[in-house]
C-alpha cells in the first residue's frame, strides 16, 4: 500500500523547469531510495513534496492531495524533512534542539520522545548538554534525524545523509536508519549519492536523470542491474 504517490509532478525554480512529469510511489512502512547524479533533481523532489518550490501535478499523501499546501501544514500532516546541511541550531544544546522538534509538532510527551531517540543514538545522550555546533559531522547528522523523529512523523525525508561524513560514520548512520524503519515502521524516503549503501537498506529504488524518473524497481534488482549501475550509479 502506497503512503505517498506522485503523479505528473513538475517543479520550477523561477522560470526554470527542473522536474518534468515525475511519477513514483513510496510504500507504507518501507525505505524508498532516490538515486541519480548531481543535478538530476533529487533534492528538488524532496523540496516539492514539502511545498518549498512551485509545482504542478498530484502529490498524494495517505490518500490526500497535498500539492500546493504550505510547508507548515504538510509538516503537521506527518512529513518530516532532514535537509542537506542538517539544519541544527549550533548555539543550542543537543537537548534544546530535540525539544524544538517536539515543540514544533506539539508532541504530547516530549521527554518520553527524546528518551526514545537517545536510545537509538546513545552518543546524543552523552552530549545532551553540549552545544550542537561543537558536535562532529556524524553527531550533527544523528541529531538532525533524531530531532525530526521526535515529532513521530509517518514519512521521513532525508537529503544526502552521508554528505561530508567519513565512511565508518556513514555506515553507522545507515544502520540506525535501517533499525528505525524496522522497529518503528516509519516510512523513509532517502536521497543519497552512496548508491551501494542506500540500496542495502532500501526495499525499492527510484532512479532520476535530468528531472525525470528513468526506473523504479526493487532495490535488490536495481543493485544487480549492470547496465543501470554503469550508466547511472558509477559502480
Amino acid at each position: 500500500m502506497s503512503l505517498l504517490s506522485v503523479e505528473g509532478l513538475f517543479a520550477w525554480y523561477g522560470s526554470a523547469e527542473v522536474l518534468h512529469g515525475i511519477e513514483f510511489q513510496a510504500e507504507k512502512g518501507a525505505v524508498t531510495v532516490v538515486l541519480g547524479a548531481n543535478g538530476a533533481g533529487k533534492t528538488t523532489i524532496l523540496r516539492a513534496l514539502c511545498g518549498m518550490v512551485r509545482t504542478r501535478g498530484r502529490i498524494e499523501f495517505d490518500g490526500r492531495d497535498i500539492a500546493g499546501m504550505r510547508t507548515d501544514r504538510i509538516a503537521r500532516l506527518g512529513i518530516a524533512h532532514v535537509p542537506q546541511g542538517r539544519g541544527t541550531f549550533g548555539d543550542l544544546t543537543v537537548e534544546e534542539n530535540l525539544r524544538i522538534g517536539g515543540y514544533a509538532a506539539a508532541v504530547a510527551d516530549t521527554d518520553r520522545a527524546i528518551e526514545q531517540w537517545y536510545d537509538f543514538f546513545p552518543r546524543l545522550r552523552e552530549r545532551r548538554r553540549q552545544q550542537a555546533g561543537g558536535l562532529s559531522g556524524g553527531e550533527q547528522q544523528m541529531l538532525a534525524i533524531a530531532r525530526a523523529l521526535v515529532a513521530a512523523p509517518r514519512l521521513l525525508l532525508l537529503d544526502e545523509p552521508s554528505l561530508g561524513l567519513a565512511p565508518r560514520i556513514t555506515q553507522e548512520v545507515f544502520r540506525a536508519l535501517s533499525r528505525i524503519n524496522a522497529e518503528t515502521g516509519t516510512t523513509i524516503l532517502v536521497v543519497e549519492q552512496n548508491a551501494h549503501l542506500a540500496l542495502d537498506i532500501g526495499s525499492s529504488a527510484v532512479l532520476v536523470d535530468a528531472g525525470r524518473i528513468v526506473a523504479q524497481r526493487p532495490a535488490a534488482g536495481l543493485a544487480h542491474d549492470e547496465s543501470v549501475r554503469r550508466a547511472y550509479l558509477g559502480y
